[in-house]
């Protein structure tokens, strides 16, 4: 299956839609996405997730890996998802606690106000 990546502004974030797996070969195409936000200027992300079907380690540590760099920059990354089999990834990892997971935008919008 193939990663779909699709950037939208929402002042002052910008949030990527994530759809398809995140797996050992689609990895590579999210880290480019992320890194192109931000060698853009764009440090408050939102990566929405709730179109994924499938994440595996690989795809979680882009995500920590993009943390990481907006976080040194004084940015923020949230993540929206609402799918059980995917948060539960995120609780069994303890990233649940890293991450601010939020069930839309609106919310992870909410939370920075």
């Amino acid at each position: 299956m193939e990663l779909t990546v699709e950037t939208r502004a929402v002042p002052p974030f910008e949030v990527l839609e994530i759809g398809g797996e995140i797996d050992v070969y689609t990895a590579p195409r999210l880290r480019e996405a992320v890194v192109e936000a931000i060698e853009s200027g764009k440090l408050r992300l939102i990566v929405d997730v709730q179109r994924v079907d499938f994440l595996d380690s690989t795809g979680l540590g882009v995500l920590v890996g993009a943390l990481k760099r907006v976080r040194a920059d004084d940015g923020t990354l949230d993540i929206v998802c609402t799918h059980e089999r995917l948060l539960k990834i995120f609780q069994i990892t303890g990233l649940d606690k890293v991450f601010g997971l939020h069930d839309s935008v609106e919310a992870a919008v909410a939370a920075h106000a």
